[in-house]
């Protein structure tokens, strides 16, 4: 075990913060039970809300993947107007039987599946030191619309413990994550907190100003735009490789489906030094459509980081089928629902170091791409632009589920004046829409 940085994570950071709009406590891991040999992750989260008098409560979500089998099993709890069972003069936090408690390095947990008869008793012992995203940028303060919140996680534990499932007792080992998250993430209505909006700009100043520092924006020759890659949803991935590393990977996609990442990735190879890469690239190479609203979220991309000593190529791809996990706004007049499609994974790749010492990554990753889906549904636009010597000019092809249509437009200034416009009306047994979770 390593010891805590009082300086970057403090006792009191892993406590409840009651001026938060939204607060969570969650794990993800891996692990195999001994009796019978069989693979399983696992992800749970303890959440509590106060966006209004109208909008607070709180939230237990447990799904647990067979890998085996490939199927899950979920069980969530959502209770309007109550709030955890949490103590003051230490870590612990209880709600309808399932409790979390203990401080870092230490954490033990209680899990309870009712509906499928499922009892799970963890414990988790950090290996790694904890860490705030942009830690050394805004120490560890990030913006979400007009508000700001703090996100900590542990990406290397050891996981032990219990489980019982069908009378039949088993015990568990296997890694995980942990993460506390805490601020104003009122998801549902994120341009309306201006309470710290002095801060908010701060922090997206300083962010803005690393990420330029790090990169050298320019025109691309082609773009693609999506509706659902909205910047109040998000990519997210944790992965663990064979050799011990560890990484965290988290993207703000502001509407763009490829191109440079305006989030993060960090790497650690021990556990007591983190290395968080600023320049970094995405694409999607495989995208399902959702079976519960009108978006696509991506089940295989890879991600490129680099800096001035070392480079990291990672492929991630789900493996299992995929939990799509829904919160919906019943006050919202413009957006529906929050939707978390969630999957375990493989990860393999490269790093390597500029004097060209390169090695081969592989492992098991978790994937959970999250998006916040408006009423417009599915809407995309291509955009390729024509540079000399070839040219001037500019190629759009726009989709639209909302209008029903399909527009392309090619105009070429150089060398040659052209334009040509083409509609074509989507059918409506081509779109499945207004899905809902009953």
């Amino acid at each position: 075990m390593v010891d805590i940085n009082k300086k970057t994570w403090k006792p009191e950071d892993e406590k409840k913060h009651d001026s938060s709009i939204m607060e969570w406590w969650a794990i993800e891991g891996f692990f195999k039970t001994k009796e019978n040999k069989k693979n399983w992750s696992i992800k749970t989260v303890f959440i509590e809300w106060f966006e209004s008098e109208k909008d607070n409560g709180s939230s237990f979500i447990l799904t647990l993947f067979d890998q085996d089998e490939n199927k899950f099993y979920n069980y969530d709890i959502k209770k309007a107007g109550e709030k955890l069972e949490i103590k003051e003069n230490k870590h612990y936090i209880k709600f309808y039987g399932n409790r979390l408690k203990g401080s870092y390095p230490r954490y033990e947990m209680f899990l309870k599946d009712k509906k499928n008869k499922i009892e799970i008793k963890i414990i988790l012992e950090a290996e790694s030191k904890p860490r705030w995203i942009a830690q050394d940028i805004s120490d560890g303060w990030l913006p979400i619309g007009l508000g700001f919140y703090r996100y900590g996680f542990i990406p290397k534990c050891k996981i032990s413990g219990k489980m019982r499932k069908s009378e039949q007792e088993y015990t568990i080992q296997g890694q995980g994550y942990y993460e506390h998250i805490w601020g104003d993430l009122w998801f549902d209505n994120p341009l309306s907190s201006i309470s710290g909006l002095g801060k908010t700009l701060s922090i997206y100043s300083k962010l803005a100003g690393w990420w330029l520092k790090n990169n050298n924006p320019k025109i691309p020759s082609a773009l693609t735009i999506t509706s659902e890659n909205s910047p109040f949803g998000y990519d997210w991935a944790w992965a663990l490789f064979d050799n011990g590393w560890s990484i965290f990977y988290g993207n703000i996609m502001l509407w763009l489906s490829e191109g440079p990442v305006l989030g993060t990735l960090i790497l650690t190879k021990d556990g007591e030094n983190y290395k968080e890469f600023c320049n970094a690239t995405f694409k999607y190479n495989k995208k399902e459509y959702s079976k519960n609203y009108d978006f696509y979220y991506p089940t295989d991309l890879e991600l490129t980081a680099e800096d001035n000593e070392e480079k990291i190529h990672l492929r991630f791809k789900m493996t299992n089928i995929v939990r799509e996990y829904v919160s919906k706004f019943p006050y919202s007049k413009f957006w529906k629902a929050l939707v978390i499609c969630e999957s375990p994974g493989i990860v393999k790749g490269y790093h390597y170091y500029k004097d060209n010492k390169k090695t081969t990554l592989s492992g098991i990753c978790k994937i959970e791409p999250q998006r916040q889906i408006s009423i417009l549904g599915h809407n995309s636009l291509k955009i390729k632009i024509l540079k000399p010597p070839k040219g001037v000019g500019i190629n759009l092809k726009l989709m639209s589920h909302f209008f029903r249509k399909k527009i392309n437009l090619k105009l070429n200034l150089l060398p040659k004046i052209k334009c040509k416009i083409n509609f074509k009306k989507i059918k409506n047994d081509k779109i499945i829409d207004n899905r809902k979770i009953k």
